[in-house]
Protein backbone atom coordinates (compact mmCIF):
# COMPACT_ATOMS: atom_id res chain seq x y z
CA UNK A 1 0.00 0.00 0.00
CA UNK A 2 0.97 3.77 0.33
CA UNK A 3 4.06 4.91 1.96
CA UNK A 4 1.82 8.06 3.39
CA UNK A 5 -1.53 6.73 4.44
CA UNK A 6 -4.35 9.33 3.16
CA UNK A 7 -7.20 8.59 3.10
CA UNK A 8 -11.20 8.65 4.20
CA UNK A 9 -11.46 9.38 7.56
CA UNK A 10 -15.26 9.61 8.05
CA UNK A 11 -18.94 10.38 6.20
CA UNK A 12 -21.85 11.67 6.21
CA UNK A 13 -25.25 11.67 4.36
CA UNK A 14 -28.03 13.56 4.07
CA UNK A 15 -31.17 11.86 2.76
CA UNK A 16 -34.65 13.66 1.46
CA UNK A 17 -37.52 13.38 4.40
CA UNK A 18 -39.50 12.05 1.44
CA UNK A 19 -39.80 9.43 -1.14
CA UNK A 20 -42.25 7.65 -3.33
CA UNK A 21 -42.37 3.44 -2.77
CA UNK A 22 -41.85 1.56 -6.20
CA UNK A 23 -44.96 -0.18 -5.58
CA UNK A 24 -47.16 3.15 -5.95
CA UNK A 25 -45.13 4.35 -8.75
CA UNK A 26 -45.67 0.97 -11.11
CA UNK A 27 -49.66 1.46 -10.17
CA UNK A 28 -49.44 5.14 -10.80
CA UNK A 29 -47.56 4.18 -14.37
CA UNK A 30 -49.18 1.45 -15.18
CA UNK A 31 -45.73 -0.53 -15.23
CA UNK A 32 -45.11 -4.27 -13.80
CA UNK A 33 -43.80 -3.74 -10.31
CA UNK A 34 -42.02 -7.19 -10.54
CA UNK A 35 -39.59 -5.76 -13.38
CA UNK A 36 -38.46 -2.74 -11.45
CA UNK A 37 -38.46 -4.67 -8.24
CA UNK A 38 -36.78 -8.61 -8.95
CA UNK A 39 -35.63 -6.94 -12.42
CA UNK A 40 -33.79 -3.56 -11.34
CA UNK A 41 -33.59 -4.26 -7.95
CA UNK A 42 -36.00 -0.56 -7.25
CA UNK A 43 -38.30 -0.64 -4.14
CA UNK A 44 -38.06 3.61 -3.80
CA UNK A 45 -37.08 6.66 -4.87
CA UNK A 46 -35.66 9.96 -2.30
CA UNK A 47 -37.77 12.83 -3.14
CA UNK A 48 -36.73 16.48 -2.18
CA UNK A 49 -39.26 18.46 -0.27
CA UNK A 50 -40.20 22.28 -1.36
CA UNK A 51 -37.16 23.54 0.68
CA UNK A 52 -34.58 21.25 -0.28
CA UNK A 53 -32.20 21.76 -3.28
CA UNK A 54 -28.09 20.35 -3.99
CA UNK A 55 -26.82 22.99 -1.68
CA UNK A 56 -28.59 22.23 0.88
CA UNK A 57 -28.18 18.93 1.22
CA UNK A 58 -24.74 19.01 0.29
CA UNK A 59 -24.83 22.02 3.42
CA UNK A 60 -26.69 19.45 5.84
CA UNK A 61 -24.10 16.86 5.00
CA UNK A 62 -21.21 19.06 5.66
CA UNK A 63 -22.81 20.50 8.82
CA UNK A 64 -23.29 16.70 10.43
CA UNK A 65 -19.77 15.98 9.58
CA UNK A 66 -18.12 18.32 11.23
CA UNK A 67 -20.68 18.50 14.31
CA UNK A 68 -19.87 14.94 14.79
CA UNK A 69 -16.26 15.11 14.11
CA UNK A 70 -15.59 18.23 16.02
CA UNK A 71 -14.12 19.82 13.14
CA UNK A 72 -12.72 23.56 13.69
CA UNK A 73 -14.23 25.64 10.05
CA UNK A 74 -10.80 27.51 10.23
CA UNK A 75 -9.19 23.92 10.09
CA UNK A 76 -10.96 23.13 6.15
CA UNK A 77 -8.57 23.82 4.08
CA UNK A 78 -10.76 22.78 0.79
CA UNK A 79 -13.90 22.22 -0.58
CA UNK A 80 -14.29 20.33 -3.82
CA UNK A 81 -18.28 19.52 -4.90
CA UNK A 82 -18.77 16.97 -7.25
CA UNK A 83 -22.09 17.34 -8.67
CA UNK A 84 -24.12 17.51 -12.05
CA UNK A 85 -26.95 19.29 -10.51
CA UNK A 86 -25.04 22.41 -10.19
CA UNK A 87 -27.48 25.93 -9.59
CA UNK A 88 -25.49 28.14 -11.64
CA UNK A 89 -23.77 28.43 -15.28
CA UNK A 90 -20.47 30.50 -13.70
CA UNK A 91 -21.26 30.63 -9.54
CA UNK A 92 -20.17 27.10 -7.96
CA UNK A 93 -22.38 25.74 -5.80
CA UNK A 94 -20.26 25.25 -3.63
CA UNK A 95 -20.46 28.37 -2.72
CA UNK A 96 -23.82 28.42 -1.58
CA UNK A 97 -22.98 25.50 0.51
CA UNK A 98 -19.94 27.76 2.03
CA UNK A 99 -22.23 30.69 2.44
CA UNK A 100 -24.66 28.47 5.12
CA UNK A 101 -21.77 26.67 6.61
CA UNK A 102 -20.87 30.37 7.66
CA UNK A 103 -24.24 31.33 8.87
CA UNK A 104 -23.87 28.13 11.15
CA UNK A 105 -20.65 28.46 12.09
CA UNK A 106 -19.44 32.22 11.73
CA UNK A 107 -21.00 33.33 15.79
CA UNK A 108 -18.86 30.33 17.41
CA UNK A 109 -15.99 30.64 15.03
CA UNK A 110 -16.28 33.83 13.66
CA UNK A 111 -17.58 35.10 10.08
CA UNK A 112 -14.55 34.54 8.47
CA UNK A 113 -14.10 31.17 9.33
CA UNK A 114 -14.32 29.78 5.78
CA UNK A 115 -12.31 32.59 4.21
CA UNK A 116 -9.40 30.66 3.56
CA UNK A 117 -11.01 27.55 2.27
CA UNK A 118 -10.77 26.77 -1.06
CA UNK A 119 -14.04 25.96 -3.00
CA UNK A 120 -14.80 24.60 -6.38
CA UNK A 121 -17.39 22.51 -8.36
CA UNK A 122 -16.41 19.22 -10.27
CA UNK A 123 -18.45 18.35 -13.02
CA UNK A 124 -18.35 14.99 -15.02
CA UNK A 125 -21.88 13.25 -14.86
CA UNK A 126 -21.50 10.85 -12.29
CA UNK A 127 -18.11 10.69 -11.87
CA UNK A 128 -17.55 14.43 -10.62
CA UNK A 129 -17.05 13.61 -7.05
CA UNK A 130 -14.44 10.55 -7.76
CA UNK A 131 -12.64 13.45 -9.34
CA UNK A 132 -12.83 15.36 -6.16
CA UNK A 133 -11.75 12.68 -4.30
CA UNK A 134 -8.93 12.18 -6.33
CA UNK A 135 -8.08 15.60 -6.36
CA UNK A 136 -8.37 15.91 -2.69
CA UNK A 137 -6.37 12.96 -2.18
CA UNK A 138 -3.37 14.78 -4.02
CA UNK A 139 -3.68 17.92 -2.05
CA UNK A 140 -3.78 16.17 1.21
CA UNK A 141 -0.92 14.03 0.88
CA UNK A 142 1.23 17.06 -0.05
CA UNK A 143 0.89 18.55 3.09
CA UNK A 144 1.99 16.46 5.11
CA UNK A 145 5.37 18.73 5.63
CA UNK A 146 3.21 21.58 7.16
CA UNK A 147 0.26 21.97 9.35
CA UNK A 148 -2.58 18.88 9.23
CA UNK A 149 -4.39 19.64 5.79
CA UNK A 150 -8.34 18.69 6.24
CA UNK A 151 -10.22 18.87 3.28
CA UNK A 152 -14.46 17.92 2.57
CA UNK A 153 -15.15 16.06 -0.57
CA UNK A 154 -18.57 16.59 -1.33
CA UNK A 155 -21.41 14.90 -3.71
CA UNK A 156 -24.74 16.36 -4.26
CA UNK A 157 -27.44 15.48 -7.10
CA UNK A 158 -31.11 15.59 -7.58
CA UNK A 159 -31.90 12.78 -10.36
CA UNK A 160 -34.91 14.04 -11.90
CA UNK A 161 -36.31 12.89 -15.25
CA UNK A 162 -38.55 13.58 -17.58
CA UNK A 163 -42.21 12.58 -16.46
CA UNK A 164 -42.86 9.97 -18.35
CA UNK A 165 -39.85 8.54 -19.54
CA UNK A 166 -37.91 5.69 -19.54
CA UNK A 167 -35.85 6.62 -16.59
CA UNK A 168 -38.30 8.39 -14.39
CA UNK A 169 -38.42 4.74 -12.09
CA UNK A 170 -34.37 5.55 -11.51
CA UNK A 171 -34.82 8.36 -9.94
CA UNK A 172 -33.14 9.54 -6.64
CA UNK A 173 -31.53 12.31 -4.85
CA UNK A 174 -29.14 13.24 -1.50
CA UNK A 175 -25.92 14.47 -0.17
CA UNK A 176 -22.64 13.51 1.28
CA UNK A 177 -19.56 14.59 2.75
CA UNK A 178 -16.12 12.58 2.91
CA UNK A 179 -13.34 13.93 5.37
CA UNK A 180 -10.26 13.64 4.36
CA UNK A 181 -7.26 13.65 6.00
CA UNK A 182 -3.69 11.73 6.99
CA UNK A 183 -3.74 8.52 9.09
CA UNK A 184 -7.97 8.19 8.68
CA UNK A 185 -10.07 5.76 10.76
CA UNK A 186 -11.82 4.51 8.02
CA UNK A 187 -9.94 3.97 4.60
CA UNK A 188 -7.01 4.11 3.53
CA UNK A 189 -6.27 4.61 -0.36
CA UNK A 190 -3.08 4.23 -2.52
CA UNK A 191 -2.20 6.62 -5.22
CA UNK A 192 -3.15 3.93 -7.95
CA UNK A 193 -5.67 4.71 -10.36
CA UNK A 194 -6.65 3.47 -13.46
CA UNK A 195 -8.74 5.73 -16.04
CA UNK A 196 -10.18 5.74 -19.08
CA UNK A 197 -11.86 8.44 -21.22
CA UNK A 198 -13.84 8.06 -24.64
CA UNK A 199 -15.96 10.88 -25.35
CA UNK A 200 -19.38 9.90 -25.83
CA UNK A 201 -23.36 11.15 -26.02
CA UNK A 202 -24.49 8.19 -23.85
CA UNK A 203 -26.16 10.69 -21.65
CA UNK A 204 -25.66 14.96 -20.98
CA UNK A 205 -27.55 17.89 -20.43
CA UNK A 206 -27.39 20.23 -23.40
CA UNK A 207 -27.99 23.86 -23.78
CA UNK A 208 -31.31 24.46 -25.19
CA UNK A 209 -32.91 26.82 -27.32
CA UNK A 210 -36.37 27.55 -28.51
CA UNK A 211 -37.59 30.32 -30.74
CA UNK A 212 -40.29 32.64 -30.16
CA UNK A 213 -42.34 31.30 -32.74
CA UNK A 214 -41.99 28.21 -31.44
CA UNK A 215 -42.77 28.94 -27.93
CA UNK A 216 -45.67 30.88 -28.86
CA UNK A 217 -47.05 27.75 -30.63
CA UNK A 218 -46.79 25.45 -27.88
CA UNK A 219 -48.54 28.06 -25.47
CA UNK A 220 -51.48 28.33 -28.38
CA UNK A 221 -51.49 24.73 -28.07
CA UNK A 222 -51.80 24.67 -24.26
CA UNK A 223 -54.58 27.36 -24.48
CA UNK A 224 -56.97 25.41 -26.36
CA UNK A 225 -56.49 22.23 -25.04
CA UNK A 226 -57.66 24.16 -22.13
CA UNK A 227 -60.60 25.81 -23.70
CA UNK A 228 -58.92 28.82 -24.06
CA UNK A 229 -59.75 30.65 -27.63
CA UNK A 230 -57.30 33.14 -28.90
CA UNK A 231 -57.44 35.10 -32.25
CA UNK A 232 -54.60 35.08 -34.84
CA UNK A 233 -54.71 39.24 -34.40
CA UNK A 234 -55.03 39.04 -30.70
CA UNK A 235 -51.38 36.74 -31.08
CA UNK A 236 -49.97 39.29 -33.81
CA UNK A 237 -51.00 42.16 -31.55
CA UNK A 238 -49.45 40.71 -28.10
CA UNK A 239 -46.48 39.42 -29.94
CA UNK A 240 -46.08 43.19 -31.60
CA UNK A 241 -46.62 45.02 -28.17
CA UNK A 242 -43.88 42.61 -26.33
CA UNK A 243 -41.08 43.52 -29.08
CA UNK A 244 -41.96 46.89 -28.62
CA UNK A 245 -41.58 46.66 -25.06
CA UNK A 246 -38.13 47.77 -23.56
CA UNK A 247 -38.79 45.81 -20.42
CA UNK A 248 -39.22 42.13 -22.59
CA UNK A 249 -37.61 43.32 -26.67
CA UNK A 250 -34.35 40.99 -25.22
CA UNK A 251 -36.25 38.38 -24.60
CA UNK A 252 -38.67 38.40 -27.66
CA UNK A 253 -36.50 39.76 -30.26
CA UNK A 254 -33.80 37.33 -30.03
CA UNK A 255 -33.73 34.53 -32.91
CA UNK A 256 -33.38 31.43 -30.23
CA UNK A 257 -34.49 31.68 -26.18
CA UNK A 258 -32.31 30.04 -24.23
CA UNK A 259 -33.93 27.27 -21.62
CA UNK A 260 -32.42 25.16 -18.80
CA UNK A 261 -33.79 21.74 -17.98
CA UNK A 262 -32.98 19.98 -15.00
CA UNK A 263 -33.95 16.72 -16.49
CA UNK A 264 -30.98 14.85 -19.40
CA UNK A 265 -31.09 13.31 -22.89
CA UNK A 266 -29.72 9.88 -22.92
CA UNK A 267 -29.46 6.76 -25.06
CA UNK A 268 -29.88 3.85 -22.37
CA UNK A 269 -28.50 1.11 -24.70
CA UNK A 270 -25.37 3.03 -25.33
CA UNK A 271 -24.87 4.44 -21.62
CA UNK A 272 -24.75 0.12 -21.12
CA UNK A 273 -22.10 -0.17 -23.43
CA UNK A 274 -20.19 2.99 -22.54
CA UNK A 275 -19.81 1.64 -18.93
CA UNK A 276 -19.21 -1.61 -19.15
CA UNK A 277 -16.77 -0.75 -21.87
CA UNK A 278 -15.03 2.11 -19.73
CA UNK A 279 -15.12 0.22 -16.47
CA UNK A 280 -12.89 -2.61 -18.23
CA UNK A 281 -10.96 -0.52 -19.85
CA UNK A 282 -10.23 1.55 -16.30
CA UNK A 283 -9.82 -2.18 -14.52
CA UNK A 284 -7.34 -2.87 -17.14
CA UNK A 285 -5.36 0.77 -16.54
CA UNK A 286 -5.31 -0.12 -12.75
CA UNK A 287 -3.75 -3.50 -13.08
CA UNK A 288 -1.26 -2.07 -14.94
CA UNK A 289 -0.59 0.79 -12.60
CA UNK A 290 -0.12 -1.92 -9.54
CA UNK A 291 2.24 -3.48 -11.70
CA UNK A 292 4.24 -0.77 -12.61
CA UNK A 293 4.36 0.62 -9.22
CA UNK A 294 4.86 -3.03 -7.24
CA UNK A 295 1.77 -3.60 -5.63
CA UNK A 296 1.27 -7.02 -7.61
CA UNK A 297 3.57 -8.48 -10.13
CA UNK A 298 3.19 -9.26 -13.54
CA UNK A 299 2.50 -13.16 -13.12
CA UNK A 300 0.75 -12.75 -10.37
CA UNK A 301 -1.95 -15.32 -10.36
CA UNK A 302 -4.64 -14.22 -7.59
CA UNK A 303 -7.24 -11.98 -9.36
CA UNK A 304 -7.90 -8.63 -8.35
CA UNK A 305 -11.22 -9.12 -7.80
CA UNK A 306 -10.57 -12.14 -5.54
CA UNK A 307 -7.79 -10.02 -3.63
CA UNK A 308 -10.66 -7.51 -3.01
CA UNK A 309 -13.03 -8.36 -0.70
CA UNK A 310 -15.49 -6.14 -1.53
CA UNK A 311 -15.99 -4.48 -4.83
CA UNK A 312 -17.64 -0.63 -4.56
CA UNK A 313 -19.82 -0.07 -7.93
CA UNK A 314 -21.52 3.25 -9.57
CA UNK A 315 -25.29 2.11 -9.21
CA UNK A 316 -27.71 4.09 -11.45
CA UNK A 317 -29.90 1.91 -10.23
CA UNK A 318 -29.42 -1.23 -7.71
CA UNK A 319 -28.28 -4.10 -10.08
CA UNK A 320 -27.10 -1.80 -13.25
CA UNK A 321 -23.34 -2.62 -11.16
CA UNK A 322 -23.65 -6.34 -11.26
CA UNK A 323 -24.90 -6.30 -14.63
CA UNK A 324 -22.32 -4.62 -16.03
CA UNK A 325 -19.28 -5.95 -13.92
CA UNK A 326 -19.50 -8.74 -16.45
CA UNK A 327 -17.05 -8.11 -18.61
CA UNK A 328 -14.67 -7.33 -15.90
CA UNK A 329 -15.00 -10.54 -14.85
CA UNK A 330 -14.56 -12.21 -17.50
CA UNK A 331 -11.15 -10.27 -18.70
CA UNK A 332 -9.54 -11.80 -15.64
CA UNK A 333 -10.61 -14.96 -16.07
CA UNK A 334 -9.88 -15.78 -19.42
CA UNK A 335 -7.20 -18.45 -20.12
CA UNK A 336 -8.51 -20.19 -16.61
CA UNK A 337 -10.21 -23.64 -15.93
CA UNK A 338 -13.45 -21.38 -14.22
CA UNK A 339 -13.81 -19.70 -17.63
CA UNK A 340 -13.40 -22.85 -19.40
CA UNK A 341 -16.91 -24.21 -17.26
CA UNK A 342 -18.20 -21.23 -18.01
CA UNK A 343 -17.75 -21.21 -22.28
CA UNK A 344 -19.21 -25.03 -21.59
CA UNK A 345 -22.34 -22.96 -20.59
CA UNK A 346 -23.32 -19.95 -22.58
CA UNK A 347 -20.45 -20.39 -25.76
CA UNK A 348 -17.70 -18.68 -27.28
CA UNK A 349 -17.90 -15.41 -26.93
CA UNK A 350 -18.93 -12.73 -30.11
CA UNK A 351 -16.45 -12.25 -32.63
CA UNK A 352 -16.98 -9.17 -35.09
CA UNK A 353 -16.06 -10.93 -37.80
CA UNK A 354 -19.05 -12.64 -37.88
CA UNK A 355 -21.56 -9.69 -37.77
CA UNK A 356 -22.27 -7.26 -40.86
CA UNK A 357 -23.19 -4.27 -38.84
CA UNK A 358 -21.44 -2.69 -35.71
CA UNK A 359 -24.71 -2.62 -34.36
CA UNK A 360 -25.57 -6.24 -34.59
CA UNK A 361 -22.16 -6.78 -32.92
CA UNK A 362 -23.12 -4.66 -30.06
CA UNK A 363 -26.32 -6.82 -29.65
CA UNK A 364 -24.92 -10.22 -29.61
CA UNK A 365 -22.12 -8.95 -26.72
CA UNK A 366 -25.40 -7.37 -24.68
CA UNK A 367 -26.67 -10.83 -25.14
CA UNK A 368 -23.59 -12.76 -24.06
CA UNK A 369 -23.16 -10.30 -21.13
CA UNK A 370 -26.66 -11.07 -20.05
CA UNK A 371 -25.96 -14.95 -20.44
CA UNK A 372 -22.62 -14.54 -18.51
CA UNK A 373 -24.59 -12.51 -15.32
CA UNK A 374 -26.51 -15.24 -14.51
CA UNK A 375 -24.16 -18.24 -14.55
CA UNK A 376 -23.68 -19.56 -11.16
CA UNK A 377 -20.12 -18.63 -11.04
CA UNK A 378 -21.10 -15.19 -11.61
CA UNK A 379 -23.88 -14.86 -9.06
CA UNK A 380 -21.48 -16.29 -6.79
CA UNK A 381 -19.23 -13.49 -7.26
CA UNK A 382 -22.11 -10.92 -7.25
CA UNK A 383 -23.34 -12.73 -3.62
CA UNK A 384 -20.40 -12.66 -2.28
CA UNK A 385 -18.46 -9.07 -3.64
CA UNK A 386 -21.33 -6.75 -4.64
CA UNK A 387 -24.61 -7.45 -3.13
CA UNK A 388 -24.50 -5.69 0.37
CA UNK A 389 -23.68 -2.24 -1.94
CA UNK A 390 -27.26 -1.94 -3.68
CA UNK A 391 -29.31 -2.79 -0.70
CA UNK A 392 -29.12 1.32 0.03
CA UNK A 393 -29.78 1.80 -3.94
CA UNK A 394 -32.83 -0.33 -3.79
CA UNK A 395 -34.05 2.11 -1.39
CA UNK A 396 -32.95 5.67 -2.27
CA UNK A 397 -32.39 5.69 -6.37
CA UNK A 398 -29.80 7.00 -8.13
CA UNK A 399 -27.75 9.88 -6.84
CA UNK A 400 -25.89 10.38 -9.97
CA UNK A 401 -22.34 11.46 -8.04
CA UNK A 402 -22.81 9.96 -4.38
CA UNK A 403 -24.08 6.65 -6.06
CA UNK A 404 -20.72 4.94 -5.89
CA UNK A 405 -20.24 6.35 -2.32
CA UNK A 406 -24.08 5.04 -1.12
CA UNK A 407 -22.89 2.08 -2.16
CA UNK A 408 -19.83 1.86 0.16
CA UNK A 409 -22.24 2.92 3.31
CA UNK A 410 -24.02 0.27 2.26
CA UNK A 411 -21.84 -2.17 2.30
CA UNK A 412 -19.53 -0.90 5.45
CA UNK A 413 -23.31 -0.83 7.33
CA UNK A 414 -24.35 -4.18 6.11
CA UNK A 415 -20.98 -5.72 7.16
CA UNK A 416 -20.84 -3.94 10.69
CA UNK A 417 -24.08 -5.57 11.23
CA UNK A 418 -23.51 -9.31 9.88
CA UNK A 419 -20.47 -9.00 12.75
CA UNK A 420 -18.19 -9.60 9.45
CA UNK A 421 -14.43 -8.54 9.85
CA UNK A 422 -12.88 -6.13 7.54
CA UNK A 423 -10.22 -4.41 9.39
CA UNK A 424 -7.20 -4.72 7.06
CA UNK A 425 -9.20 -6.27 3.74
CA UNK A 426 -8.74 -4.52 0.25
CA UNK A 427 -12.04 -3.11 -1.32
CA UNK A 428 -12.09 -2.13 -5.19
CA UNK A 429 -13.99 0.63 -6.04
CA UNK A 430 -15.17 1.98 -9.56
CA UNK A 431 -16.58 4.89 -10.76
CA UNK A 432 -18.63 6.17 -14.24
CA UNK A 433 -19.91 8.62 -15.29
CA UNK A 434 -21.30 10.06 -18.51
CA UNK A 435 -19.74 11.65 -21.41
CA UNK A 436 -17.73 8.74 -20.63
CA UNK A 437 -14.73 8.23 -17.91
CA UNK A 438 -14.17 5.68 -15.50
CA UNK A 439 -11.78 5.86 -12.28
CA UNK A 440 -10.93 2.54 -10.77
CA UNK A 441 -9.18 2.29 -7.54
CA UNK A 442 -9.00 0.49 -4.12
CA UNK A 443 -9.08 1.11 -0.95
CA UNK A 444 -7.70 -0.71 2.61
CA UNK A 445 -10.42 -0.96 5.44
CA UNK A 446 -8.89 0.62 8.62
CA UNK A 447 -8.73 -1.38 12.11
CA UNK A 448 -10.96 1.66 13.39
CA UNK A 449 -13.64 1.14 10.58
CA UNK A 450 -16.66 -0.30 13.16
CA UNK A 451 -16.43 2.68 15.28
CA UNK A 452 -16.94 5.36 12.09
CA UNK A 453 -19.67 3.00 10.52
CA UNK A 454 -21.81 2.22 13.42
CA UNK A 455 -22.66 6.14 13.26
CA UNK A 456 -23.89 6.08 9.67
CA UNK A 457 -27.20 5.25 11.10
CA UNK A 458 -27.95 4.91 6.97
CA UNK A 459 -30.82 2.00 7.53
CA UNK A 460 -32.32 3.34 10.56
CA UNK A 461 -32.59 6.94 8.57
CA UNK A 462 -34.21 5.28 6.01
CA UNK A 463 -37.07 3.39 7.65
CA UNK A 464 -38.49 7.08 8.98
CA UNK A 465 -38.95 8.58 6.02
CA UNK A 466 -42.20 9.98 4.85
CA UNK A 467 -43.99 8.34 2.26
CA UNK A 468 -45.43 10.28 -0.62
CA UNK A 469 -48.65 10.19 -2.78
CA UNK A 470 -48.65 10.31 -6.95
CA UNK A 471 -49.83 13.57 -6.69
CA UNK A 472 -47.67 15.17 -4.40
CA UNK A 473 -45.16 13.29 -6.58
CA UNK A 474 -46.03 15.02 -9.50
CA UNK A 475 -46.42 17.81 -7.98
CA UNK A 476 -43.02 18.38 -6.22
CA UNK A 477 -41.64 17.22 -9.59
CA UNK A 478 -43.12 20.11 -11.59
CA UNK A 479 -42.25 23.02 -9.35
CA UNK A 480 -46.08 23.13 -8.32
CA UNK A 481 -46.29 22.16 -4.94
CA UNK A 482 -45.88 25.20 -2.72
CA UNK A 483 -45.54 24.59 1.03
CA UNK A 484 -43.06 21.62 2.18
CA UNK A 485 -44.77 18.60 3.31
CA UNK A 486 -43.02 18.31 6.49
CA UNK A 487 -41.47 20.81 8.58
CA UNK A 488 -37.65 21.14 8.53
CA UNK A 489 -35.96 21.14 11.46
CA UNK A 490 -32.12 21.50 12.80
CA UNK A 491 -31.46 22.24 9.01
CA UNK A 492 -30.61 24.35 6.07
CA UNK A 493 -33.23 25.56 3.36
CA UNK A 494 -34.31 27.26 0.97
CA UNK A 495 -36.14 30.01 1.35
CA UNK A 496 -36.44 32.19 -1.52
CA UNK A 497 -35.02 32.51 -5.27
CA UNK A 498 -35.53 35.96 -6.60
CA UNK A 499 -37.86 38.63 -5.21
CA UNK A 500 -38.08 41.23 -3.28
CA UNK A 501 -34.23 41.94 -2.07
CA UNK A 502 -32.89 39.74 -4.35
CA UNK A 503 -31.60 40.08 -7.81
CA UNK A 504 -33.18 37.70 -10.46
CA UNK A 505 -32.44 33.99 -9.98
CA UNK A 506 -30.89 34.70 -6.60
CA UNK A 507 -31.23 32.40 -3.97
CA UNK A 508 -31.29 32.58 -0.42
CA UNK A 509 -30.68 30.18 2.01
CA UNK A 510 -30.90 29.86 6.15
CA UNK A 511 -30.92 27.25 8.96
CA UNK A 512 -33.62 26.55 11.03
CA UNK A 513 -33.11 25.19 14.46
CA UNK A 514 -35.42 22.70 16.18
CA UNK A 515 -38.81 23.28 16.11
Amino acid sequence: MSEVSVGIDDIAVYLPKLCFEMKDFAQFRGVDYGKLSRGLGLESMAVPDVHEDPATMGANAVMRLIDRNELNPRQIGRLYLGTESALDGAKPTATYILDMLSQRYGPIYGQDCFAHCDVVDMTFACVGAVDALHNTLDWVVRGKTESQRLGLVVFTDNAKYDLGSSGEYTQGAGAGALLIKHDPRLLSIPNIWGVSTEPAHDFFKPRRHISPSALIDQVLQAAQKAGVQLTDDAVVDTLSILQESSEHSDLWCNAQIAMHRDTPLFDGPLSNRCYAQRVKEAFIHFRNQAIHSGRISADDKQLLTEQWKRVILHLPYAFQGQRMFPDVFKYERRGRAEWNEIKEQIGEEPQRSLFTTDSDYERARDGYRRALSKTESYRDFVKDKIERGQRASSLVGNLYTGSIFMSLLSTLEADLESGEELGGALIGLCGYGSGAKAKVFEAQVQPAWKEVTVQFQLMDRLRQRRTINAKEYEDLHRGQQQKSLYTPSNEFVLCQVGGEGLMEGQRKYAYVGNN
